[in-house]
């Protein structure tokens, strides 16, 4: 795939996959998010991600919601522990639409305060959904636990006490601090030429003026084991099982990407879903997720099951730990392993919408996109022992913490 790319003297980044298709797809990712928060900001990024559609200086809370969806395009956003993204899809001869209500909400939002006001209580709902359900829960929760009074351990949403004490000088002070255009990507899958994009980003991203990030991140500075039971009024025992791992830049993140696909992927056939569900029959949904960040990452297994079930499936799931550190895998495991990862890329890279946030994304943390090649390259690289090594590194049992609701 032929991507090019483009930066703005303002250090905006540009990305784009020129695509035959009759739907273009583009973004905008700030490297942004709830870890950036200072402790009186808790839910201030994902805050301000609701904020920016509550009205700018030439459009009111309706005109940006209708823009796009009155040609039957769409625009959401969401906020992660380090991003903040603006994404759109639409057809291709709006284009220009697209782009101009993105930079408008991004850079011309004025805050109105009875839409702010409103807002608040729209995400307050928003959290206390969120808490009825413990299956979503406990992967924040444990995150808190992992990273323990810190920044990267902030729950994304914040809290009502905090959300209700937001001012718009508080928006605007956060932006300031964190929006820095050295770090934004706008990222674009569609049929528009390359040089056409550019004269509209020069035209919608161009003028803005620059803000260049001079700080770094508070960089996590330590992780100590614990184990917390909290007892719910829940049918089922919810577990989360999971130790720090290797950060977005570590030369291991692409074997421990496999390791953890081949552990407890989305594939109805990896080893836990295999062990727990369908041979046993103890647990309906079980899964392994590894999250790298830019200096740290985590890797975790999660299942809900009866009460009666738990301790079973805790002795499973370290059974299974203990089988990939002790034991090589066999080569033919490996490949089947490496063409299950590769296919899945393979096929969510079909998806535009996936594929402009993948480039986005890759573009923003290192500068440059791989194509499937070369990611299949690296995939085939991965040698038994990379994983063996891996397992013993992250699949030690005596540096894990568990989170329990029971």
């Amino acid at each position: 795939m032929d991507y090019e790319s483009y930066t703005l003297e303002n250090g905006i980044r540009i990305i784009h996959l020129q695509s035959k298709s009759a739907v273009g797809h583009c973004g905008l990712i700030i490297n942004a998010g709830s870890r950036d928060e200072e402790d009186h900001e808790h839910g201030m990024a994902h805050f301000i991600e609701h904020a920016i559609f509550k009205g700018t200086k030439k459009r009111k809370a309706y005109h940006i919601l209708s823009r796009l969806e009155d040609v039957g395009g769409e625009i959401n956003a969401y906020t992660t522990k380090e991003e903040t993204t603006i994404h759109t899809s639409f057809l291709k001869n709006d284009y220009e639409r697209a782009m101009e209500l993105i930079s408008d909400i991004t850079f011309n939002s004025v805050f109105p305060g009875k839409e702010i006001t409103r807002e608040k209580e729209v995400i307050i709902e928003e959290i206390n959904s969120y808490k009825d359900d413990p299956a979503e829960l406990i992967f924040d929760e444990f995150e808190e636990l992992i990273f323990k009074n810190q920044p990267l351990g902030n729950n994304i949403l914040g809290s009502p006490k905090d959300l209700r004490r937001f001012t718009k000088k508080d928006i605007e002070s956060f932006i300031s601090k964190n929006y820095h255009t050295n770090e934004m990507v706008f990222c674009s899958v569609g049929d528009i030429s390359f040089t056409k994009l550019k004269k509209l980003t020069n035209k919608y991203f161009g003028q803005i003026e620059p803000n260049l990030r001079t700080n770094q991140r508070t960089r996590i500075d330590s992780y100590i084991t614990e184990t917390k039971i909290i007892k719910k009024n829940t049918h089922q025992t919810h577990c989360i099982i999971g130790n720090i791992a290797y950060n977005a830049h570590d030369k291991k993140k692409l074997a421990m990407i496999l390791l953890d696909n081949m552990l407890g992927g989305p594939g109805l056939n990896s080893r836990l879903s295999l062990l727990l569900r369908e041979k046993h029959g103890y647990a309906y949904h079980v899964e392994s997720n590894y999250s790298a960040y830019s200096d740290t990452g985590i890797f975790s297994v999660y299942f809900g099951a009866d009460k009666e079930n738990f301790t079973k499936c805790i002795k499973l799931i370290k059974k299974e730990f203990e089988s990939l550190r002790t034991k090589k895998l066999g080569i033919v495991q490996l490949k089947k392993a490496k063409r299950q990862l590769f296919g899945q890329i393979a096929i969510s890279s079909e998806n535009n919408a996936n594929l402009m946030l993948a480039i986005g994304k890759s573009f923003l943390l290192f500068n440059k996109v791989d194509d499937l090649e070369k990611i299949k390259e690296k995939i085939e690289a991965v040698t038994v022992d990379d994983i063996q090594e891996i397992a013993n590194e992250v699949l030690d049992i005596n540096k894990m913490s568990m989170l329990v609701y029971q």
